[in-house]
């Protein structure tokens, strides 16, 4: 930052100028700066903001994994940080759909994908979120990306650029501001965006599980009338679970003793993978539908959960987020080499259109699985039950599905003309795999 002093003496601190300022340094703020840093090279100036970077030790503790669909490997792939995280990344070679109540003797399989979106190429693996974290961030400090270690308290637009003020008082500008501060985002507030959404009264119980056989990459999905019961693959004889249950029953569950819940967890798991430990701290997250009515302001983007927040039923949460980074940077990259305003209007604009109809596709689909499969009566159980039979029986449709779950379907509109350009396709470059 450079400064001046005063004829009084005094030291005036000037304005740092950056090409983006992104407030937030969680997996989305990181891997949208890294994306912009691969389309405007090295020489673009790229600045992430966040009070967790003021930490001594900055690495991330969250103990989560998730499931990476195969466009968002490709993103991480073409960016630099798949190779320090590949050694734990679990392939999920496929996946298996039960619909039963608790008690119920068998679990049949309603429906079950197999096979890969290309050969070689599996549909989605799972990685530690904090691995992941952690090599974005040293990829961000290899890369001379500034991590401020403060967080954006006011930000004002004006005639080509936007002016921000972080909270320790220190002054930048920048002709884009991506807000990447998660659900609760205070800069979506601050700009005045307002959301849609309702809470599902149902948390996730996330933990790990240990147990005795392979569980050779395949995962697998019991819906049961509390809700979705998920288990993950997770390199050696672990799997991730992520448990549905309501709210209050979560918190019951989670004040049990180690040994109840163990009960209660092999009640689920079943005994198929033989004897099951519990490796980690069990934690619930609430969960809820949540869509920014906008996802653009002057000069501004959400991205990530700023934007929107999905059921997990289809563990497509982080993969929004990373398709938002992809068409983002995308078309910033695009402006930014046709010389135009990277943070004008009709940049946003386009990102804008490209995303919203995804993320409410989406959000939908996620929301109406979640309903569907309620409790009902046996009759709407029976009806549901012999619709995904009949799509276990489609491989077209299958197909269909499972490009679309690994992002690589073509849900987004086409390409928008900006300058006399046509930018974008139905799926963003880095999705593909491509460079910017």
């Amino acid at each position: 930052m450079e400064q001046q002093t005063t004829g009084s003496g005094r030291t005036d601190t000037r304005v740092a100028r950056f090409d983006a300022v992104i407030a937030g340094g969680g997996l989305a703020g990181l891997a949208l700066a890294l994306a912009l840093r691969h389309g405007m090279g090295e020489e673009a100036r790229i600045a992430v903001a966040d009070p967790h970077f003021a930490l001594p030790d900055p690495r991330s503790d969250d103990m989560r994994a998730s499931a990476f669909a195969a466009g968002a490997r490709r993103l991480l792939e073409t960016v630099g940080v798949w190779e320090a995280v590949a050694h734990e990344a679990q392939p999920i070679l496929a996946m298996d759909i039960t619909d039963s109540k608790l008690g119920d003797a068998a679990r049949p399989v309603f429906l079950s994908f197999e096979g890969e979106v290309e050969p070689g190429e599996p549909f989605a693996h799972m990685v530690p979120n904090a691995l992941l974290q952690d090599a974005m961030l040293a990829a961000a400090r290899a890369h001379d990306i500034a991590l401020l270690p403060s967080g954006v308290a006011s930000f004002e637009a004006g005639a080509g650029s936007m002016a921000l003020s972080l909270s320790d008082g220190a002054k930048l500008a920048a002709p884009l501001l991506a807000a990447c501060d998660g659900g609760r985002s205070r800069l979506r507030s601050l700009a005045g965006i307002a959301t849609v959404g309702w809470p599902y009264g149902q948390s996730a119980i996330v933990l790990t599980v240990g147990h005795e056989r392979d569980h050779e990459g395949r995962a697998i999905e019991h819906f049961l009338p509390a809700g979705p019961f998920a288990m993950l693959p997770l390199t050696g004889n672990r799997c991730s679970i992520v448990w549905t249950e309501s709210t209050a029953k979560a918190a019951k569950l989670l004040a049990l003793p180690r040994a109840l819940l163990l009960d209660e967890l092999e009640q689920r798991f079943g005994l198929e993978l033989g004897t099951i430990e519990i490796l980690d701290e069990p934690r619930a997250f609430p969960l809820g539908f949540q869509m920014a009515r906008r996802f653009i302001d002057e000069r501004f983007a959400l991205v990530g959960d700023a934007a929107h927040t999905i059921h997990p039923i289809a563990g497509q949460g982080i993969n929004m987020g990373l398709r938002d980074v992809a068409a983002l940077a995308e078309v910033v990259t695009d402006a930014a080499r046709l010389g135009l305003d990277i943070g004008g209007p009709d940049v946003l604009e386009r990102y804008q259109r490209w995303r919203r109809f995804d993320t409410l596709a989406m959000g939908m689909a996620t929301d109406g699985l979640n309903r569907l499969f309620a409790p009902h009566s046996d009759v709407v159980r029976l009806v549901r039950d012999v619709g995904l039979g009949l799509v276990d029986r489609l491989p077209t449709l299958k197909n269909h599905f499972i490009r679309d779950a690994a992002g690589l379907g073509g849900a987004a509109p086409g390409g928008q003309l900006l300058g006399g350009q046509v930018f974008g396709a139905q799926v963003p470059k880095l999705l593909r795999g491509e460079v910017l």
